[in-house]
């Protein structure tokens, strides 16, 4: 059992706000990445999404693809034209050799509303509603396991699927089959503690986002209730080991759990105030170091 270090090149452009990062190529993403010692990285929205052009690249820079992300909406579709939807995203994951699917349920979702309070985010009210997402959720991801690959469902700010007691519904509500991310970073902005939810639900984990939280701009952030888009400009999130969140008891939970994947950096930040490379080594230092005391095994 062995886990592996990658980035989400978030820290270099980013997703939400599509001005933010645009004047880094992907070249210099892609090399800064490696450079500080991560083996893989997630997609993003400068990546090709056509295998036989994004595969050379990634050689080039010695990188493997981790995951990407999917923005389901099973909240008002069913699983069927859920699968259909998705086929293209699947086909490349499974292309270049990824077995998880970062897997997120955006119905309603406020993420990219720049100017949203995030307390208006979607909620489902109904226990009848969460056995119906459960339900869904079950039978795409019954049929992501029959291709190979893992449905790592993506706890988000702004989304129906946002706190711990979302977890815990939807986890009552779904079968096995049904993986879990854990993202320290958002489970700490949602007002959880992201090492009570790894201990809660390790069995389900199947993929780990390492993104740390500046507590000071978490408590203005939260006073205020500004939007994701905003949170993210007044630097909420970091590198781990740059922050507050406890990735020691994380780390070794996981290790206990004998957790078998990715661990991700995962820090959207404006990179230019927070230099990108910089954070990106300073995170895979860290994240290297904790799995040395947690006796998680890194593969080569």
């Amino acid at each position: 059992m062995s886990v592996k270090l990658g980035i989400n090149p978030i820290g270099w452009t980013n997703d939400c706000m599509p001005w933010l990062g645009d004047f880094i190529p992907l070249d210099t993403c892609l090399k800064e990445a490696k450079a500080a010692g991560f083996a893989g990285v997630e997609l993003g929205r400068k990546f090709p999404r056509d295998a036989k052009k994004l595969k050379p690249i990634l050689d080039r820079h010695g990188l493997r693809l981790v995951s990407g992300w999917y923005s389901a909406e099973l909240v008002r579709r069913d699983a069927k034209a859920e699968i259909a939807a998705m086929a293209a995203h699947l086909k490349l994951l499974k292309a270049l050799g990824s077995d998880v699917m970062v897997f997120a349920e955006t119905t309603g979702e406020i993420i990219n509303q720049v100017g949203a309070p995030i307390s208006r985010r979607p909620t489902l009210s109904s226990a009848a509603d969460w056995k119906q997402l459960g339900q869904r959720f079950t039978q795409v991801a019954e049929h992501l396991l029959e291709n190979g690959v893992q449905m790592a469902v993506h706890h988000h700010m702004g989304t129906v699927i946002e706190s711990a007691a979302d977890v815990d519904r939807l986890l009552e509500n779904s079968g096995a089959a049904v993986g879990l991310l854990l993202d320290t970073g958002h489970m700490t902005f949602a007002g959880g503690d992201p090492v009570a939810v790894a201990k809660k639900h390790a069995g389900r984990i199947r993929h780990v986002h390492c993104k740390d939280i500046r507590r000071y701009a978490l408590t203005a952030c939260r006073r205020r209730d500004v939007s994701f888009s905003e949170a993210v400009l007044c630097g909420i999130f970091t590198a781990p080991g740059d922050g507050m969140v406890d990735f020691a008891a994380v780390f070794d939970i996981l290790a206990k759990a004998k957790y078998s994947g990715w661990m991700v950096q995962e820090a959207e930040q404006d990179p230019r105030v927070a230099h990108p490379a910089t954070y990106a080594e300073l995170g895979c230092a860290h994240m290297a170091a904790l799995c040395g005391k947690a006796k998680l095994k890194l593969a080569a």
